[in-house]
């Protein structure tokens, strides 16, 4: 039996060519390592950056690194079925959240699960968690205000719609009850808010979303959460997910309130996924890009322009503080991002001053852009009148004896601070506030013990509605004090403090 040489080397050929082809029908590789949350593998070499890819047992993971050898991946999920030697498959899809109007009134995950128990989601369209911010082009200055419905705010340190503006303090300072009442006074204003709520515990979100309920909030809030239990790329990806649930009501030209509570606990999570994957730590053992990690963030919030629908996502981003340090690496990142920030002071939080607003490092870098013309009218003396008392209220306590002039800011200022106290859960509208904030200014109450201001205040806005409606529809409709509106105001004010001083 004589075998020709070239025979053979095409019957070799032919097995060649169909073994390679065998080999790279389908695209999966191999755990070579599992624990702490991130799984390394071995292969897929067309995968992605942030691409899902399907574990054993329905875990989702992600993409993160992607090195010469392996890919580190961070693991959505339950890990410990996951071993070494196990199958990952490619799902060729980049991370997305579901987006729309199915979502609204809804609690969902940051892969946008639903997990109140009202049954599944009915959305068809999906979005990118990570995206690029809108160009300058793209977009407008801020304009329009946003109401909070706290008096401190609104007439000091006014938000506008498409800013970003920071709350931050120590814990137990409000920081969140200052974000509810922004979410519960946005009713009826054809806001979309979403309370995003980073590393909380269960029942606190539980306690919010109650308290949105109770206050009829819900009709037009979306809550994501990734509570402290979930594993750390879930926390790490919440943020991002609320953003892009908003920017698709932003394109639809809506208005859309967004609250992340806490980027701290974010920035603390993605540490943890940074260190696990083996990236190098820098300041404070924080990975080098943990600035942008929240300034990709916060960069799409905006104001869109007129071409491209006017929509608009307002950010009030939440920093958790230790002991007050307000110069510490994640505040001061975060600071130099946003257009301002409302800093909120344990030493007020307990001396009764709530919302515990610190007038004088507080900031709106956006301004009177963002308050209706009455507003500013009246709130340039309040924050004249404040920064005077605080300056003399210091020397005040060493001496008895002061001049009339010191005496009456003394005074004024009291029942400023007073008048700018306000109970949880219970926004003002802006109207009001302007009635309130004028008596102060205009001295009505600088004859009152101070315990009286705010049953004053509270009497006084009363008394408008029921006797002088047509006063505060002219307030409202043409959003500036006139000569001829504030003779009427002084009127109403003067006719109101005889029958609450009898």
């Amino acid at each position: 039996m004589n075998l020709r040489p070239e025979e053979i080397s095409s019957i070799i050929r032919q097995q060649i060519e169909k073994y390679k082809a065998e080999i790279e029908v389908s695209d999966v590789g191999t755990v070579i390592q599992v624990g702490d949350g991130i799984a390394r593998v071995y292969g897929l070499e067309e995968c992605m950056a942030s691409e899902l890819l399907e574990f054993p047992g329905g875990t989702m993971g992600m993409a993160l690194n992607l090195e010469e050898d392996n890919i580190g991946c961070v693991l959505m999920g339950p890990y410990t079925h996951i071993k070494e030697g196990d199958t990952v498959k490619r799902t060729g899809r980049i991370i997305s959240v579901p987006v729309g109007d199915a979502l609204i009134g809804r609690v969902v995950n940051p892969l946008g699960q639903p997990i109140d128990g009202l049954g599944p989601i009915n959305s068809d369209k999906f979005r990118p968690v990570e995206r690029i911010a809108p160009g300058v082009i793209e977009r407008k200055s801020v304009h329009e205000p946003l109401q909070t419905g706290l008096k401190a705010i609104d007439s000091m340190i006014p938000i506008g719609r498409g800013q970003r503006e920071l709350i931050l303090g120590d814990r137990q300072t409000g920081k969140t009850a200052v974000a509810v009442d922004a979410i519960i006074n946005q009713k009826g204003k054809d806001v979309i808010c979403i309370y995003v709520a980073v590393g909380q515990k269960n029942s606190t979100v539980a306690n919010v979303q109650q308290r949105l309920k109770d206050t009829g909030a819900m009709d037009y809030t979306i809550i994501v959460s990734a509570t402290a239990s979930e594993p750390s790329p879930l926390l790490f990806i919440a943020p991002f997910a609320g953003a892009a649930i908003g920017e698709e009501f932003m394109e639809q030209g809506k208005h859309v309130l967004i609250v992340y509570d806490d980027l701290t606990k974010q920035a603390a999570a993605y540490r943890e996924l940074s260190l696990l994957l083996r990236r190098p730590p820098g300041r404070e053992a924080y990975p080098g890009d943990v600035f942008n990690l929240h300034s990709r963030l916060l960069e799409r919030a905006c104001k869109l322009s007129d071409d491209l629908g006017a929509g608009s996502m307002t950010a009030l981003p939440i920093i958790e503080t230790q002991a007050g340090d307000v110069s510490a690496y994640i505040p001061t990142n975060v600071i130099s991002i946003t257009d301002g920030q409302i800093y909120l002071e344990p030493d007020l939080f307990y001396a009764g001053v709530r919302p515990a607003v610190n007038v004088g490092i507080s900031v709106s870098r956006v301004g009177g852009a963002a308050q209706i013309k009455a507003m500013k009218q009246v709130a340039g003396t309040l924050r004249l009148d404040l920064a005077q008392y605080r300056e003399l209220a210091a020397f005040a306590q060493f001496g008895s004896d002061l001049d009339k002039s010191t005496q009456a800011r003394l005074t004024r200022g009291e029942r400023m601070v007073e008048l700018l106290k306000q109970d949880q859960y219970v926004p003002m509208d802006v109207e009001d506030q302007v009635i309130s904030i004028f008596a102060a200014a205009r001295g009505f109450l600088d004859d009152l013990p101070v315990e009286k201001v705010l049953p004053f205040e509270a009497g006084l806005i009363k008394f408008v509605k029921a006797n002088k409606a047509d006063v505060r529809k002219e307030l409202s409709e043409k959003k500036e004090i006139t000569k001829d509106l504030e003779e009427k105001l002084k009127a109403a004010i003067k006719e109101f403090k005889g029958s609450f001083i009898a």
